[in-house]
């Protein structure tokens, strides 16, 4: 039985990945910032806006962040102690992916009910769920400009193709279904802020 927990693998990787490219982004914002509040009137309130907006969705990022490293532990900590009971030793997050992946193990009733519950279509590691936490992940972290939401597809699919490394062989179907909504929520955007971006086109 596949616990397809690779789901919580697949969203800590996406959001590093996103987290990287945010910070290497971070100096030239910062250096912009300077420059605008160098000048006057109208533009220095328009900036003092922009901090205040980029305040706000750094509280978002930091709480969907402690959220969902909660909810991976206790999903790690589950897995460990169900392997551990089958004398099943593993060493890093990597280990465990690669063990769920081979389905050489076996899982009691509880364990069983809590995975299904949580993959459920609604549930905290499903397609919805995990979806919608990621792309709010990205476009907090964007503060909803274009360019940087671009730079977020390409960090969202390097984390998938991290996560399919981490997992060994190809992602179960949840993650894939997972990866498409995220691109759809980023077409989606892209077209309602009238911009000709498409996923499709970015990841040529």
């Amino acid at each position: 039985m596949s616990l397809n927990g690779i789901n919580a693998g697949y969203a800590a990787t996406a959001a590093t990945a996103i987290e990287k490219v945010q910070k290497a982004d971070k100096a030239t914002a910062s250096s912009k910032e300077s420059a605008y509040k160098s000048e006057a009137g109208a533009t220095y309130e328009t900036t003092v806006s922009a901090s205040s907006k980029r305040t706000k969705n750094a509280a978002l990022v930091a709480q969907l962040k402690a959220d969902s490293e909660k909810r991976s532990a206790q999903m790690q900590s589950l897995v460990t102690q169900m392997f551990q009971k089958q004398g099943i030793a593993i060493g890093t997050a990597d280990d465990m992916w690669k063990v769920l992946a081979s389905g050489n193990f076996t899982a009691d009733a509880d364990t069983i009910a809590q995975a299904k519950e949580d993959i459920s279509e609604d549930g905290y590691w499903g397609v919805n769920q995990t979806s919608d936490r990621i792309f709010s992940f990205a476009l907090a972290l964007s503060n909803g400009d274009e360019k940087q939401m671009e730079k977020m597809v390409k960090a969202v699919e390097k984390g998938f193709s991290l996560a399919t490394k981490s997992w060994g062989q190809e992602l179960p179907s949840i993650s894939s279904d997972t990866h498409s909504a995220i691109m759809d929520k980023f077409d989606n955007w892209f077209k309602e802020n009238g911009s000709t971006a498409t996923t499709a086109d970015l990841l040529k």
